[in-house]
């Protein structure tokens, strides 16, 4: 069976090409996402969550392997759950150790917070301590936040910038929440590079795994998160972010909103996900090159 990119103009394929060709690969730090290891483009960024069942060491174990094998390991630093700043130069020492130089601070789901109860607090212990990394990613909240008011998640982007150097989107299924939300944070004088989050293929029975393998609590949460994706993997046929990618297409035109990448959430589906990206890729070749599938 043999299918065709949608009918996209060469600025546009030329674009979305751009982003696909070297994403960012999210992981859930856990023991089934070891096979999946093996279906990594050679070199790729890979994005390490944190959970509050798992702790924070295993985000860090995992990116201390992935780096080991010659990925770009950028793990999730999550404020609530690291507990004082004993325990955060231990993190910031086992990370130097295993070479890595990119992190991304979230304030965390964690119902117990140490010394820092969110993503800022964190950031502003870092500088003090003069961490060393040369990338640092903060969240962007497209649809909001389900405890956050807006006007505080603004302020509080805005009080992060100077400690960041880039902004990942949240999963977002809306391409017209996305552009709205980017330029409204532009008008507001938010200027950090933005790297767009985006579904990869995901099969529901890996996701109720998942669900089962994070715990009870995480995964109330895990499924409270993902809602949206599983009402679109119910649906005949799964779901595929081709769309979405087609969707988004003015916006990384826009030289006003600096997309400046793409972060796949693979829910540790890394092999039906990077199936589907060379295809896609492949259908974005001149004069739309038709692929198996």
């Amino acid at each position: 069976m043999f299918r065709r990119t949608p009918e996209l103009d060469p600025a546009a394929r030329e674009a979305i090409a751009g982003l696909l060709d070297a994403p960012l690969f999210e992981l859930i730090p856990l023991k089934s996402v070891d096979p999946q290891l093996a279906f990594l483009p050679g070199g790729a960024t890979v994005s390490v969550t944190a959970s509050p069942a798992k702790g924070i060491e295993a985000t860090v174990e995992l990116s201390a392997r992935l780096a080991e094998r010659g990925f770009s390991a950028v793990p999730h630093l999550s404020a609530r759950m690291i507990r004082d700043r004993a325990h955060l130069r231990s993190l910031l020492a086992s990370l130097a150790a295993a070479g890595i130089r990119q992190v991304f601070v979230v304030g965390g789901d964690s119902d117990q917070a140490g010394e820092f109860p969110d993503g800022l607090s964190l950031l502003r212990a870092l500088a003090e301590l003069g961490h060393p990394f040369t990338e640092v990613g903060i969240p962007g909240y497209p649809e909001g936040h389900p405890t956050i008011p807006a006007d505080r998640l603004l302020a509080s982007l805005a009080d992060k910038q100077p400690f960041a150097t880039s902004i990942t989107t949240q999963l977002c299924f809306n391409a017209g929440a996305v552009r709205s939300w980017l330029l409204a944070r532009r008008a507001a004088g938010i200027t950090l590079p933005v790297t767009l989050g985006i579904p990869g293929v995901a099969e529901l029975h890996r996701l109720i795994e998942i669900s089962a393998r994070i715990g009870v609590r995480d995964s109330r949460r895990f499924v409270s998160k993902n809602t949206a994706l599983l009402g679109r993997i119910l649906r005949p046929g799964g779901y595929r972010p081709d769309s979405l990618l087609a969707a988004l297409v003015p916006l990384l035109l826009d030289p006003i909103a600096d997309v400046q990448g793409v972060h796949l959430y693979t829910f540790n589906q890394v092999e039906t996900t990077e199936e589907w990206r060379q295809a896609y890729l492949a259908g974005l070749a001149p004069f739309g090159t038709a692929v198996a599938s």
